[in-house]
C-alpha cells in the first residue's frame, strides 16, 4: 500500500511548547461568536482565537470573511511559531489527543486522513454543506498556510490501536495537557517512533472506513483546495479520530421565535394531534421518542402516539420526527438550515438556556431533544443518507491550537 493511499499518515505538527500551552489552546473557531471570542482574549495575547478568529484584532465589528482578517491570522501564526510559542515537530508523527470531562475520558489520534479516501466515501459523511462556510475554510487554509482546525471523526473499534494508546497514556509523560472550557483536560502526547507509527498506519487501514462526527466544512474545504491543486490523490486534511465506544452525543435543541401566526391554545391543539402533552417542571427528555418543550413560561413533556415515521435511519432519528411533525407541518419551517425565524443550542448549555432564550422572545418557542446516538449517526453515513442540520453536538470538544497541520 503506497504512502498516498493510506486512509491516516503521520505529519509535520505545529504545537505549542509545554511552557506556553495553556495560554494557546482555545474553543473551537465555530462555537464562539466574534464578540464572544474578543472577551476571552482579553488579555491573553497567546490565545490560538488571534489565529482562528483574528477579526477580535480589529476595532469594532469587522466580519470575519474580511481579507485583512485572513492575512491577520497568517501574521499571528507566523509569530507565534517566530517567537517559540509554537514550534514544528522535527519528522512526520502521529499525536495522541486525550480530553477527560468529568468521568468521561476520551482517547483518540490527530492523524493526517486522506482527502482521495473522503471523496470516495471511505471517510463517510451525514451532513450537507454550506459553500459560504467552504469558502472561509479554503481562505484560512490559503492564506495561514496551514490547518488549524481539526475535523472530528469517528472509528470502530481497533483493540490493538486502543491497548497501544492506553500504553502511552499510562507510561508516558505528554507533551502538555491543558484545562480548557467546562473544565475538559486536553493532553498530548507525540507519536515518532516509526514502528508504532506503521502500527496505526496498517491497523487504520485494515479497517480503510471512518465516520466525520464534526468538521464537514474542514472536510470539504480540503477536498476542494487538492481538486484546485490536483493533489486530491496526494492531500490530506487535519483530523482527530476517535473509537465509536468513547464519543459522547449531547441533545441539539432548538429554538423557533414564533408560533406561524397560531395561537398558543392552537398551536398546542395541533401538537396533541401526535404528541402526548403533559406540564412538567423543567427537563430534558429521557429517551428517544419523547421530547420536552418550553412555551409561554411552562415546560412540557411530549410523547409520540402518531403514524411512525418511515423505517430508514434518517426518518428515524428523533430530529427527524420534530422536523417532519412540528417544525414542517405546524410551524411551517421548511428549510431549517437557513431560516432565520430557528436558532439551534447545545445541549451543554442545559435546558436553563433554552428557557433563558424563549423568555427573552416573547411568542417562541423551545424544543429539547433526546440525543442521537453514535450508532444512528453510523448507520446514516453508511446508506450515504444526510441527516437534518443541527442534528448531533459532540462534547468534549476539540480545542484549537493544540496541533496544526502546514
Amino acid at each position: 500500500m503506497t504512502e498516498n493511499h493510506l486512509i491516516y499518515a503521520p505529519f509535520i505538527g505545529v504545537v505549542p511548547t509545554a511552557e506556553y500551552a495553556s495560554e494557546v489552546a482555545a474553543p473551537p473557531y465555530d462555537v464562539l461568536s466574534s464578540k464572544e471570542a474578543k472577551i476571552k482574549a482579553q488579555g491573553k495575547p497567546y490565545s490560538f482565537l488571534h489565529v482562528s478568529k483574528a477579526e477580535i484584532d480589529f476595532e469594532g465589528d469587522v466580519s470575519p470573511y474580511d481579507e485583512r482578517v485572513y492575512l491577520k491570522a497568517a501574521e499571528n501564526f507566523k509569530n507565534m511559531l517566530d517567537h517559540g510559542i509554537l514550534y514544528k515537530t522535527n519528522k512526520p508523527c502521529f499525536y495522541v489527543y486525550q480530553m477527560i470531562m468529568g468521568d468521561h475520558i476520551q482517547t483518540g489520534l490527530a492523524v493526517a486522513a486522506s482527502v482521495k479516501a473522503y471523496v470516495e466515501g471511505r471517510i463517510k459523511r451525514h451532513e450537507l454543506t454550506r459553500v459560504a462556510k467552504e469558502n472561509d475554510r479554503v481562505k484560512q487554509i490559503r492564506t495561514v498556510g496551514a490547518q488549524t482546525g481539526p475535523a472530528l471523526l469517528i472509528n470502530k473499534n481497533i483493540p490493538e490501536i486502543k491497548a497501544l494508546l492506553k500504553e502511552i497514556t499510562t507510561s508516558r509523560k505528554p507533551a502538555f495537557s491543558v484545562l480548557g472550557d467546562y473544565n475538559v483536560r486536553h493532553s498530548l502526547w507525540i507519536v515518532s517512533d516509526e514502528a508504532e507509527i506503521k502500527q496505526i498506519q496498517e491497523a487504520f487501514n485494515n479497517q480503510n472506513e471512518a465516520y466525520i462526527a464534526d468538521g464537514h466544512h474542514r472536510s470539504a474545504a480540503a477536498a476542494r483546495l487538492a481538486a484546485e491543486d490536483g493533489t486530491t490523490d496526494s492531500a490530506r486534511f487535519l483530523a482527530v479520530a476517535y473509537f465509536e465506544d468513547e464519543m459522547k452525543i449531547w441533545d441539539y435543541n432548538r429554538v423557533v421565535f414564533d408560533l406561524n401566526g397560531l395561537t398558543k391554545e392552537i398551536f398546542l391543539d395541533k401538537i396533541k394531534q401526535n404528541f402526548n402533552l403533559s406540564a412538567i417542571s423543567m427537563s430534558k427528555p429521557a429517551a428517544k421518542g419523547k421530547f420536552t418543550m418550553y412555551l409561554d413560561g411552562q415546560w412540557y413533556l411530549m410523547e409520540h402516539i402518531g403514524i411512525p415515521m418511515p423505517d430508514d435511519p434518517v426518518s428515524q432519528l428523533d430530529v427527524s420526527l420534530l422536523s417532519q411533525k412540528v417544525l414542517k407541518d405546524i410551524l411551517g419551517i421548511e428549510d431549517l438550515r437557513n431560516s432565520e425565524r430557528i436558532d439551534f443550542i447545545g445541549g451543554i448549555r442545559g435546558a436553563e438556556e433554552i428557557q433563558k432564550v424563549v423568555d427573552e422572545h416573547q411568542g417562541s418557542v423551545g424544543f429539547m431533544v433526546y440525543p442521537t446516538a453514535v450508532e444512528e449517526l453510523i448507520a446514516v453515513a453508511d446508506q450515504k443518507m444526510l441527516m437534518p442540520p443541527k442534528s448531533t453536538w459532540f462534547e468534549p470538544k476539540l480545542a484549537d491550537g493544540i496541533v496544526s497541520k502546514i
